[in-house]
């Protein structure tokens, strides 16, 4: 299949875009809180996916949520207590750039995390989600998948573009040489978490564009009917004639023409 051209994606997004901000008026009239998990391996393209997601939507409505490392004292708490506190309230949706699938993904492939708290994460995230889903929240779970020749076309890209070298990290350079150890690991999880209360969906990110376009599709059909009319806005005229700012305009700097 042919890679879809940047132009093409522009073209089949646009609509998307309607229907994304049509999703977060029906989120915010009706309260609804969601949830969407952004798994995969590294330059699998879950920021691009995000940024897809997002884009059109209220910052204030819309959250990113992305961890570092956790600090000393989150290493003591409760695996999952970290993320609770970013999960929504009423008319929010939230977005993960991975979340707590990071026990089952890389901190058991890289050793993070020993085999005893990987076991336990398996057992306890279905009832963890549950609790999520039984009290309202809707959650959705997608893994973004690559093959190696892509993954590996991509960190060498990474490397070559100085505004990107900043997404590779020793994490990700040591990560290279594990990737049959990341897929036994995925399976594992796979098996472990999927229900049809909590469902993974897996979507091709080989060619991102379509990937975008497809998880996307995919977040729409699954919520209910998000039909929700604009609230009416009026622009009552201003009485008398409007004031004009007094401002100063920094002139461009050659070599740049702005005209």
């Amino acid at each position: 299949m042919k890679r879809l051209k940047r132009k093409k994606f522009a073209k089949l997004y646009e609509p998307l875009e309607e229907e994304l901000v049509a999703m977060a008026r029906w989120v915010a009239k009706s309260g609804a809180r969601i949830v969407v998990l952004f798994e995969g391996r590294d330059t699998a393209g879950k920021g691009g996916a995000i940024q897809a997601v997002s884009g059109p939507l209220n910052p204030r409505q819309c959250r990113i949520v992305a961890l570092a490392k956790p600090t000393g004292r989150e290493t003591t708490q409760w695996y999952f207590q970290r993320y609770v506190e970013h999960l929504p309230a009423a008319g929010e949706i939230v977005l993960f750039d991975r979340s707590w699938y990071n026990r089952a993904g890389v901190e058991k492939v890289m050793g993070y995390a020993t085999p005893e708290q990987v076991r336990a994460f398996l057992d306890q995230v279905p009832q963890f989600e549950k609790m999520l889903v039984d009290d309202g929240i809707l959650l959705f779970k997608y893994w973004l998948t690559t093959d190696q020749e892509q993954q590996e076309k991509r960190l060498a890209e990474r490397l070559d573009d100085p505004l990107k070298r900043w997404k590779l990290s020793p994490v990700d350079l040591a990560a290279r040489e594990k990737y049959d150890a990341y897929t036994l690991a995925r399976e594992e999880m796979l098996r472990a978490t999927h229900s049809d209360r909590a469902p993974w969906a897996l979507v091709d990110f080989n060619d991102q564009h379509r990937g975008r376009l497809t998880l996307i599709r995919d977040l729409l059909d699954r919520l209910p009917d998000t039909a929700v009319d604009p609230e009416p806005v009026e622009l009552v005229p201003l009485d008398g004639e409007p004031s004009v700012e007094s401002y100063t305009v920094l002139k461009p700097l050659p070599p740049y023409d702005l005209d």
